[in-house]
Order: structure tokens, then sequence, then C-alpha cells
């Protein structure tokens, strides 16, 4: 008889993202690991709840472009909701301005689509063993973020990037107006009235600097237009085999 230790359970997965083809690709590649199963994939987030109730994951791979559901909400509530699921982002907005809004939403781990496979399953793995994980560029600003709070009357400058100083709200709200949809889709499909949502384009031209609703739609047609381009990117390098250089990834522990 065989020492049921030489062969663990194989920790069950769900996919979330609404790109079928990368969905197909990551559960090929996860399936072929030895300690790791696909039990389900959902391409929305109502799709995810469900399949969160009939294959009871331990881990939850996200994108953070789902439709136009608000990702990081959904994160939040998962995380009240499924308190034992370990949820990694896995997506194309970049890590310098989501990593850490998907972290403070529960997230327990970032890596970006661009990054080679490998660093998809070691970042499962290590977060599996109760970890996190991010790239060295987001542990390294973080450091230094912190270095900044323990200042006495320190006041600290606010982004080059202007775009990281949008809430999460207004984040989702700037995708969504890139993506193409108006202020009254914005606010159907969000359940918010207009006048909310009014309020929030308001917010985000304050802090862009933006002077019209057409400066806006502009800029952020740009912003999803970038993120577009590193999703094809990512199909692209899959589809031709390209090899692409390992990132510098650190490991980091809760103490």
């Amino acid at each position: 008889m065989s020492d049921s230790s030489e062969h663990p359970a194989k920790v069950r997965i769900l996919l979330l993202d609404e790109q079928p083809l990368l969905r197909y690709g990551i559960s090929a590649y996860l399936n072929s690991q030895p300690d790791m199963v696909i039990c389900g994939e959902a391409d929305n987030i109502t799709a995810a709840h469900r399949k969160i109730t009939e294959c009871k994951p331990q881990l939850l791979v996200t994108a953070l472009r789902l439709g136009t559901g608000d990702s990081l909400e959904f994160v939040k509530t998962l995380r009240a909701e499924q308190p034992n699921l370990r949820i990694l982002v896995y997506s194309a907005f970049e890590e310098s301005i989501f990593a850490e809004r998907a972290a403070r939403a529960g997230a327990r781990g970032y890596v970006m689509k661009r990054a080679p496979r490998e660093e998809l399953a070691a970042a499962i793995r290590d977060i599996l063993k109760g970890g996190i994980y991010v790239s060295r560029e987001v542990a390294l600003n973080a450091f230094k973020k912190s270095l900044r709070r323990r200042r006495k009357n320190s006041h600290p400058p606010r982004s080059a990037n202007a775009v990281e100083n949008l809430s999460d709200r207004e984040m989702h709200i700037f995708q969504l107006l890139g993506s193409g949809l108006g202020t009254k889709q914005i606010a159907d499909s969000l359940d918010l009235s207009v006048k909310t949502v009014e309020s929030h384009r308001e917010n985000i031209k304050r802090k862009l600097h933006l002077r019209s609703g057409l400066e806006l739609r502009r800029r952020a047609a740009k912003w999803v237009e970038k993120t577009f381009r590193v999703e094809e990117y990512v199909f692209r390098g899959a589809s031709h085999g390209r090899k692409r250089k390992l990132s510098p990834f650190v490991l980091a522990r809760p103490v």
C-alpha cells in the first residue's frame, strides 16, 4: 500500500478571466503541474460566485478586467464571505498602480500577464504556504512608503503618475470610460445614480488635470488601449512560443 503522503492532494484552483484563449492556456499549464488542478473556470463575477459554490476552490486566480464588473470590490466581498480562499490577481494592468489596491482588497499576490508562466506557478505555491507574492519593484515601493510614513512631520509628494492618485472607484470608472461606456451606461452597470458617476468624473478630471469631458475620454481610451496592447503581447507570445526573461520577484512572508 502506497503512502498517501507521497501523493498529496492537488490544490483546487478556480480561474476567472474574460478571455477564453488565455483561460485555455493558463488552465492547460496549471493542470500540467503535479500539485495543481483547475476545478472550474468563469468569465464574469456572477459565474465565479456560482463556481465557487460548485467546486469549492482553495485558490482563485483572477484578472482585473472583468467586463463592467468591479473586480476589486469582488475581491473584498470574497475575503469577507470566503476567508479561507486565497486570491491571486493575474492582470495586464500595471502593477505599480494596481498591486497595492489588490492587496488592500484582500489579494495575496499580484502577477503581471506579461510575466513568464513559471512565475504564476511560483506565486500560487508561495501563497498556499501562507506568503504573499509581489515583484521587486512593488516591494521596494512599499518599503519606501513605509519609511516616509515613519518620518515625523513628513509630507511625501504625490505620485508623478496622476492615475495612481485615483480612488478604486474612480479607477474603475476611468477604465469603463476608456472602454467606450457613457455616463448612463456606467451608472446602470454599477447600480449608481447618474449624478454620482458625474461627480466621480469631475474628481477624475481634477486629479488628472483635464479640462473637459472630451479630454477625459481621450485620456481614458489611451490608457485602456495601452492595457490591451499588453494582453495582445501575451497572446502573441503564447501562440508563437516565445521565451521571455524571468522578471525579478521577491517572496515575502507575514511576520
